[in-house]
């Protein structure tokens, strides 16, 4: 890691006037410094950064709860320190020019203070640079519908939204309104009109935003993280009425993100959120983030891509959600591939090693008979 001595005297008041950087703010540089993509934060310990997916103290010894409170309220505002006082949990954005923006959330931890920060890249990657499939090339020229990018906590979800969503400013002249929490990359306007809304600074809540947002005259809408039934009601009534609607949710395969969306309903509306998606949904992508081997690059993004055709909306439509997973696998040419077949591509261009394909397979096994360009189906009969 990069000298990291001005960490040295973190958590100390500096009495010096002339200082220039708030303790918190340096923290926030050397990861920038150091390309960690994590900062965790709490009384008793020394700071942490996550490099590459591997967690490294910092600092020169353990930060008491004085210091750990007071390096947090440096950088909120009045109204934040009383809605985090309130609510014990606060969601926000911070930047620093030339060094880049982070995405904080600060909570509590058995009565503590407790931080965790997420490094956003400033510039916005291609397709190109995320190594993205072909199959999510198609997905900016829609024109209506709903788009779910799924994953785990830290799997790039918001980056690869970024990307879509730029792609469309910089090729359609259309409007794009966002409504985030926090905002993490910030769009300038290209082809497209964008409007950027933060909830707790240009709204109350994703309720209210999405209350009010077809009346604003979109034709693209992201509408970030779809947490509860509101937030995905709100989303397909959008694309219903001729939207192209963006949303992300936690998921680990395009059927599972079927499941994981009818689970935020009672049992009583599935059906008919079922029908909705038959309609409405146009692709699912998922994705993991795997430690890369080729240098120069640290993650390289494994892709799950599901794009909407009848066969999948007759299998959406009669509850046979078990069988998508064929029909990705066997999708190649309108754009689909599951994650084994991402892994094969991405083992074979040398950006991941065989071992690290096989740890993040959801099926090693298959993994390995892929690699030898032998492909299965649920019936164990091999695919065309």
């Amino acid at each position: 890691m990069d000298d990291l001595k001005e960490l040295a005297n973190l958590g100390k008041p500096d009495e010096q006037s002339q200082q220039q950087w708030k303790d918190m703010e340096k923290l926030f540089i050397a990861m920038t410094k150091n390309k960690a993509s994590d900062l965790h934060l709490k009384p008793g310990m020394r700071p942490v950064f996550r490099i590459a997916t591997v967690l490294h103290d910092v600092g020169n010894r353990p930060l008491k709860y004085d210091e750990v409170k007071r390096m947090i309220y440096e950088i909120l505002s009045e109204t934040q320190i009383e809605q985090y006082e309130r609510e014990l949990d606060l969601d926000f954005a911070y930047s620093i020019q030339s060094y880049g923006r982070y995405r904080v959330n600060i909570f509590h931890d058995r009565g503590n203070p407790a931080m965790a920060v997420r490094r956003v890249n400033t510039e916005i990657p291609s397709f190109e640079m995320l190594n993205l499939p072909p199959g999510v090339r198609k997905i900016p020229t829609f024109n209506q519908g709903l788009v779910v990018v799924a994953g785990a906590t830290g799997s790039g979800k918001s980056t690869t939204l970024a990307s879509i969503l730029n792609y469309v400013n910089e090729t359609r002249r259309v409007h794009i309104i966002t409504v985030e929490d926090p905002i993490e990359y910030l769009f300038e306007d290209k082809k497209s009109f964008v409007n950027q809304r933060e909830v707790n600074i240009d709204v109350t809540s994703f309720t209210s935003a999405l209350k009010h947002i077809v009346r604003q005259n979109p034709d693209v809408i992201l509408v970030g993280e779809m947490r509860d039934h509101a937030s995905f009601d709100a989303a397909l009534q959008a694309a219903e009425t001729g939207h192209l609607v963006f949303g992300t949710i936690h998921a680990s395969s395009a059927a599972q993100t079927i499941g994981r969306i009818l689970d935020l309903f009672p049992t009583e509306r599935q059906d008919l959120i079922r029908q909705g998606l038959v309609f409405n949904l146009k692709a699912i992508v998922c994705q993991k983030l795997l430690p890369s081997c080729k240098e120069g690059i640290r993650m390289v993004p494994a892709v799950e891509v599901m794009i909407v055709n009848s066969t999948v909306q007759k299998m959406i439509s009669q509850r046979e959600d078990k069988k998508i997973s064929d029909i990705v696998r066997g999708g190649a040419e309108e754009g689909m591939q599951d994650f084994n077949q991402s892994l094969v591509a991405l083992i074979n261009q040398g950006l991941i090693t065989k071992k690290v394909g096989l740890a993040f397979s959801p099926n090693p096994e298959q993994l390995k008979m892929n690699l030898q360009g032998i492909y299965l189906g649920e019936d164990h009969k091999i695919l065309g």
